[in-house]
């Protein structure tokens, strides 16, 4: 099996040393990441200017590129620009949790969408903000799940999460935003952003917000189409 790996906290980030490792184990590894930070970029791509893909010489037995874009990019480099035949895109593991609405900003779940629509299945990894002990531990196990199951005979991604401490796995939906902004106003017109939890502590188990939140492991399976299908369903039927 070829695998793809990327992430959007930069190539030289922990969490995607602890991935390249474990992938090793499943498959024939490449890895496509960020030359810098790119969290919170989404689904995001550069469509007019020139940026930088280098080889770089990081993880030994792996063939790297340091791609000065986004997570998206990294992708779209990998599949479109050097026709990588991947079987699987795995992103992360990110430093810190990607959950409920939140999932929309994230650049590491923004990877495995762009994989999504090119064709290739894809897992987004996440753990705690304060380590990656239980991800580096519970990642083989996640993975034999999501096997087991045939996750990717019904989903298109696979969005995981792994608590700072507990090992259940529960199948989970997406929950409600836990993080927002408060702004503070500078001089000279500026502003900067402080991160605002929103989260009140509900035990909703079949949320990943809640799961993830109280010591569970959540697998939410994702999809690109946004399609509302209810509303769909109501704005083309037939009346009368």
């Amino acid at each position: 099996m070829k695998i793809l790996l990327t992430n959007d906290d930069g190539i030289e980030a922990e969490g995607l040393k602890y991935l390249v490792d474990w992938a090793k184990t499943i498959g024939e590894v490449t890895v496509f990441a960020p030359k810098l930070q790119q969290s919170a970029k989404s689904h995001s791509i550069e469509i007019h200017n020139t940026y930088e893909v280098k080889k770089v010489d990081l993880f030994e037995g792996v063939e790297a590129y340091s791609v000065d874009s986004t997570p998206a990019d990294c992708v779209r480099v990998a599949l479109l620009g050097m026709k990588m035949n991947a079987d699987l895109v795995v992103s992360g593991i990110n430093c810190g949790p990607n959950l409920g609405g939140d999932i929309h900003y994230s650049g590491t779940v923004g990877a495995c969408f762009e994989a999504a629509l090119n064709g290739v299945r894809a897992i987004a990894f996440s753990a705690a903000f304060n380590h990656f002990e239980n991800a580096v531990k519970n990642i083989g196990r996640v993975y034999r799940e999501i096997e087991t199951r045939r996750m990717f005979d019904f989903a298109e991604i696979v969005n995981v999460n792994f608590p700072d401490a507990g090992d259940e796995i529960l199948v989970t939906k997406m929950g409600p935003t836990i993080y927002s902004d408060k702004f503070e106003f500078l001089e000279n017109g500026h502003i900067k952003p402080c991160l605002l939890c929103l989260y009140n502590g509900t035990r909703d188990l079949s949320l990943d917000t809640d799961a993830t939140m109280t010591g569970h492991i959540s697998i939410t399976p994702l999809r690109c189409d946004l399609t509302d299908p209810v509303a769909f369903s109501h704005l083309t039927r037939k009346i009368g």
